[in-house]
């Protein structure tokens, strides 16, 4: 069984308060365990990730308690949560049986500061789109884009935005050869292959990479500067002028920054969001840190959780330890693993 916890949007003023990183000579973070992501009807949920993208459940757990609330921020909560697997990546669908929270607002868009998604790998991106298509999967892109060949770094990826049931935006990705992660171009037999990244909206760049690079010591992986027709379409965004930044831990799949340059209208992440909004996700790190908790205090990261919180009993997702969870200024909600303190 495995385990996780969750944290709340809120502003960004973090590690930049810090004149160096808060750890001596390695990194705070030594993996993404997961991405999570709040939903308001569990099985409806699984059986689309599971049916429609291939997914397989790998837990499924419910937890209430003191501890748990003290964790997500959310008074009274009872959490469902679900692991599932898809390769050799993971998401963590929770549904709040108690308190319910608020759906995705109808007027959502690519560029809101709330946005987050994940990518996943296919092998066959026109089959994986017909699958989509037979199963009523909503539309964000009017359909899938191949990206521009002037653009070297991305010229030639095939890209999908769509929904799952509650409304998150998910995107399909076919690499061509020769770019992202090699294990991509394995011959596997399967049409969906693995979780490429997490992708997070950002309103400035060098603050997030103030955090997310010189905090946690995520190493940045590549930059480009994407525009055109065809980035329009696929963010369904008139005008999408965009920055992106991709990050990586020493495992797990890969965190982007996406600042738009333009259009710069998207809506700030309301600030009374809570793990419990439909509209919530999670991005869930492992800490190298016996006191993680600690290291972002003295960074002054903004907390969700009163500090690291001992999660001890053996119904949760993953094996017992203690977590803390703090909050950024873009939609992520990064949670830290104490692992010093694991039994």
């Amino acid at each position: 069984m495995r385990h996780s916890t969750s944290l709340a949007a809120g502003f960004f003023a973090l590690a930049l308060a810090a004149p160096a990183p808060a750890w001596a000579g390695r990194a705070l973070v030594r993996a993404v365990d997961s991405v999570g992501i709040t939903v308001s009807d569990m099985d409806r949920s699984v059986r689309f990730f599971a049916d429609v993208l291939g997914f397989e459940p790998v837990s499924d757990v419910e937890v209430a308690g003191e501890d748990y609330e003290r964790l997500e921020g959310v008074f009274g909560l009872r959490m469902r949560v679900v692991r599932l697997r898809l390769g050799e990546e993971a998401i963590e669908l929770t549904e709040y049986l108690a308190p319910r929270g608020r759906p995705i607002p109808p007027d959502a868009r690519s560029n809101d500061r709330s946005f987050q998604h994940v990518a996943i790998i296919v092998s066959d991106i026109d089959r994986a789109y017909r699958r989509l298509r037979e199963h009523r999967a909503e539309h964000v892109s009017a359909e899938p884009q191949r990206l521009p060949d002037w653009n070297p770094k991305a010229g030639g990826i095939g890209a999908f935005y769509f929904k799952d049931p509650d409304g998150h935006v998910l995107e399909i990705l076919r690499f061509p050869p020769g770019k992202g992660d090699p294990k991509w171009q394995r011959r596997t037999g399967r049409l969906f292959l693995g979780i490429d990244h997490t992708a997070i909206v950002t309103g400035d760049t060098a603050a997030s990479l103030g955090f997310y690079r010189d905090l946690l010591g995520l190493e940045v992986k590549g930059e480009s500067e994407n525009y055109g027709t065809e980035q329009e379409h696929l963010n369904s965004v008139f005008g999408a002028r965009l920055r992106i930044t991709a990050l990586r831990a020493a495992s797990g799949p890969s965190i982007e920054l996406l600042e738009y340059l333009a259009p710069r209208d998207g809506q700030p992440i309301p600030p009374d969001e809570r793990a419990n909004d439909v509209a919530h996700w999670q991005t869930r790190l492992v800490s190298r840190d016996g006191d993680a908790a600690g290291s972002l205090g003295k960074a002054r990261a903004p907390f969700v959780s009163p500090g690291a919180v001992a999660l001890r009993g053996a119904s949760w997702a993953l094996r017992k330890g203690s977590w803390s969870a703090i909050r950024t200024g873009t939609s992520s909600r990064s949670w830290r693993r104490d692992e010093g303190h694991h039994g």
